[in-house]
């Protein structure tokens, strides 16, 4: 019996860090420490990943995309990874959750620019 390629997805709150049909294999690390092989026709589960790569193959080759630790979810047609989002290869720095990023540098300037402002004021009595 010859199964259909997998659907692929890796999606965050805000964005859909990865779509891809046509893929023939996905490999993730569990919360638990085990490695997990996932061909088309696994069977249906939903577990916890740890921070580090998908490796995935389709019919252009091999590829990695590094994520924060997640909910994988297997159906029958494909494997779905939630996530808070991509992580720079080597750093462990989060990236492609844009929003968030851009929230956490507003409020550090606003954090500073308030901090500034009440220590002036201190010197100022």
């Amino acid at each position: 019996m010859a199964f259909k390629p997998l659907q692929l997805s890796a999606l965050t709150p805000v964005e859909t860090l990865l779509e891809v049909t046509g893929v023939t294999q996905v490999q993730v690390r569990l919360a638990d420490g085990a490695g997990l092989s996932i061909y088309p026709g696994h069977a249906p589960l939903l577990a916890e990943t740890v921070a580090g790569p998908l490796r995935y193959s389709d019919v252009s080759g091999e590829h990695t995309l590094a994520l924060e630790a997640g909910i994988l979810h297997i159906t029958p047609g494909g494997v779905t990874l939630f996530t808070p989002g991509a992580l720079l290869s080597g750093t462990g720095e989060p990236v492609g959750n844009g929003e968030v990023a851009r929230f956490d540098r507003l409020a550090g300037a606003l954090f500073a620019a308030l901090q500034a402002r009440s220590e002036g004021r201190d010197g100022e009595t």
